[in-house]
Parts: structure tokens; C-alpha cells; sequence
């Protein structure tokens, strides 16, 4: 049996709930597909304060923000989320599969797709990165956050991006001593407010470092990190031990695309948003007319981007299918600022370099 729907979005993150609520909230019929088994993606294991407006939570914590995005949609008749579902294929005729529960194949035919995938984190090659005690920032989060299991007593944290520097403070808060914040830049990469909270709180952050090896044979026992020149390589002299017995690696996210090229969609490489990402224009639409792109799968940034594009990508299927939405060009207006004003500033400039060489006006 083949499901039709007006919208099919995949992925169930902040990106993916914002597109369901505005499409159904526009009267489309909307079907989730999330390969966990709840829905809030990342936001289920955030559990610091948002920035931002109004609009994307400011001072609501992550794990609550999934509940308010479902609110007034979640008991919907045009709403049907499909959890532990892992979308498979995309083919010619439109249709959709995915792998429900491991057990069985289910079909989709959608007039418009969404695909807001979100993102997989990157590593880092050393000798000993395989070992036992190693983990990505989002699989210490899941273990933290989501299960309540300590990954380890003390920690090396790799990046001082923000996903580093707020799992150190979680880390603390969790009761985990962290050696130090490693960061191979010449500065934090992160928003300064998170810097410095670990900071007054004694946790030195250790730029133009990277780590050389982890000690151990069976599971981690402590690190060997050193200096690096503006070339990237190491210092001699300048290696020294440090007492963890986990290291975290927060070095980044890659775009996950692969759907948009089983769409063939048009893509570019850009490195400043993470990897290959597919051309868009403000609607959020790819060069395939009937897909869509929100979130992290369409270039890394915060959850508050993702849930406005998210909004913007709903909002603009829906009215693409016909929708009657009297004030679509007002919200339509109002969300495109709201995304603008999340990006200005020195922060956002990397954001803005990189959307310039992959959004297309003439898509419009």
C-alpha cells in the first residue's frame, strides 16, 4: 500500500517539527518520518537555555522545545508521525520508502517532501581514536542527558565550538571533572557566554592545541596533547600528558544529503556550511520543485536557524500545494527577518559567505 500525503518531511528534529507545524496548520495533510523513538531530534538531549527572540524559545530549555513545537498539531488528524522509521529510498515516481521498526517497508507518494535530515558528527584521526572511551559530543549528551549514565570521571574535551563548550558545562554539572577544552584555532569558536561560564568555573581552554594520541591499550587512561604552529603541526617540545580517562570530540558536523542527491537535487560543496549541501532559494526549495531543505542537512548552524527554516520550508510547501494562507506574505516577511537577524554579526558572517554561494534567487 502506497500513503499519500500532502507533505512528507524526514527528520523529526527542530528543523522537522516547525515545517510540520506551519503545513498543517495551513491544512495540509503531514507525515513525520524519524528514525528515533521519540520525537525533538537533538532537542531532546539539550538541556541548556536557548538565545535568541521569542520565536525560537529564548530562555526554554532544549528538551522542552520539542512539546511546544508539537503543540496544537499533535492531535491533529492531518498530523501522523512514524517513529523508529528510517526513510530508505526516493525513486522516480515520487514515492518514498522507509524501514518501519526493522520489520517492514512502508511507501509514500507526497506532493511536497521536506527533508530535514539534520547532521552527523565529524572525527578526527589519531592514533588510539578507536579505542574504548572516545566518544562524539552527541553520544556523550545521549548517555548524559537521555539515559542518566556518567561516561567516564574525568574528561578531555576536543573543540571549542559551542556543542563543546556547553557539553564541558554539562559535563560539570553532571558531576565529571573536565582537564581542559582543547581547540586547534587561534580562538573559541563558540558564543563567548559559554566560554566563559567554564572559564570562571576553572576550566582552562587551551587554543592552537590539538591532541596527538590517546593513552592506553584496552580503554582510554589519559591523552597526549601539544602545541600546533600556523601551519597546523605539531611543536616540539611542547607535548604533554593529560590525566582523563574519556575523550570527547566535538570537531564538527557533516551535512547528511544523501536524500537530496536520490532527488537530484543540484548540489555544491561549501565548506563554510559543513559540506555538500543542495542550491535553495528563500522558500527553502531545492531545484526539484517538490523538495524542500531545512535544518543542519541544508548547512550547520543552531537549532534556532533550523527551526525558522523549518518554518519557512512548511509554510512555502503548503502554499505551493495551494493552500489558502491569507497572511502569507506578512509571516512569510516575518520569518525570513527573524532568520536574517540570527545570522548578523561577526558570528553569522561564515553563515552568510557560505548561504551566498549556494542560494539561487532565480528559483525563486
Amino acid at each position: 500500500m502506497i500513503r499519500e500525503c500532502d507533505v512528507l518531511i524526514i527528520g523529526g528534529g527542530p528543523a522537522g517539527l516547525a515545517s510540520a507545524r506551519e503545513a498543517v496548520k495551513a491544512g495540509c495533510s503531514t507525515v513525520v518520518l524519524d528514525d528515533a523513538m521519540e520525537l525533538g531530534g537533538q532537542l531532546v538531549k539539550q538541556t541548556h537555555k536557548f538565545f535568541g527572540s521569542e520565536m525560537e524559545y529564548a530562555g526554554v530549555r532544549g528538551i522542552w522545545i520539542a512539546e511546544k513545537l508539537l503543540d496544537g498539531i499533535a492531535g491533529s488528524p492531518l498530523f501522523t508521525p512514524y517513529l523508529r522509521t528510517t526513510a530508505s529510498g526516493l525513486y522516480e515516481d515520487g514515492v518514498v520508502t522507509a524501514l518501519f521498526e526493522d520489520r517492514e517497508v512502508l511507501k509514500f507518494r507526497p506532493k511536497k517532501l521536506i527533508i530535514a535530515t539534520g547532521a552527523m558528527e565529524k572525527t578526527i584521526p589519531f592514533p588510539g581514536n578507536d579505542l574504548p572511551g572516545v566518544y562524539g559530543a552527541g553520544a556523550v549528551q545521549t548517555l548524559m542527558n537521555v539515559y542518566g549514565v556518567m561516561p567516564g570521571k574525568r574528561c578531555l574535551m576536543v573543540g571549542a565550538g559551542n556543542i563543546g563548550l556547553i557539553v564541558s558545562y554539562q559535563l560539570l554539572q553532571a558531576g565529571v571533572e573536565v582537564s581542559a577544552v582543547i581547540e586547534g584555532m587561534d580562538r573559541v569558536g563558540g558564543y563567548w557566554v559559554h566560554a566563559s561560564k567554564i572559564a570562571r568555573l576553572g576550566i582552562p581552554i587551551l587554543t592552537r592545541t590539538t591532541i596527538l594520541k590517546a593513552l592506553g591499550e584496552e580503554f582510554v587512561t589519559g591523552a597526549l596533547i601539544a602545541d600546533i604552529d600556523e601551519n597546523w603541526q605539531p611543536i616540539a617540545g611542547t607535548e604533554r600528558e593529560v590525566d582523563c580517562d574519556f575523550i570527547c570530540l566535538a570537531v564538527g558536523l557533516l551535512p547528511l544529503v544523501e536524500l537530496f542527491y536520490l532527488a537530484e537535487c543540484e548540489m555544491k560543496y561549501v565548506h563554510k556550511l559543513g559540506g555538500d549541501v543542495p542550491l535553495r532559494d528563500a522558500t527553502m526549495r531545492t531545484t526539484n520543485p517538490n523538495v524542500y531543505v531545512a535544518g543542519d542537512s541544508g548547512g550547520i548552524e543552531e537549532a534556532s536557524s533550523a527551526m525558522v527554516e523549518g518554518a519557512i520550508a512548511g509554510l512555502c510547501s503548503a502554499k505551493s500545494l495551494g493552500a489558502a494562507i491569507p497572511d502569507f506574505d506578512e509571516r512569510f516577511a516575518r520569518l525570513s527577518d527573524e532568520l536574517a537577524e540570527l545570522r548578523c554579526g561577526p558570528v553569522g558572517e561564515h553563515i552568510r559567505r557560505g548561504l551566498a554561494e549556494c542560494t539561487m534567487e532565480e528559483l525563486l
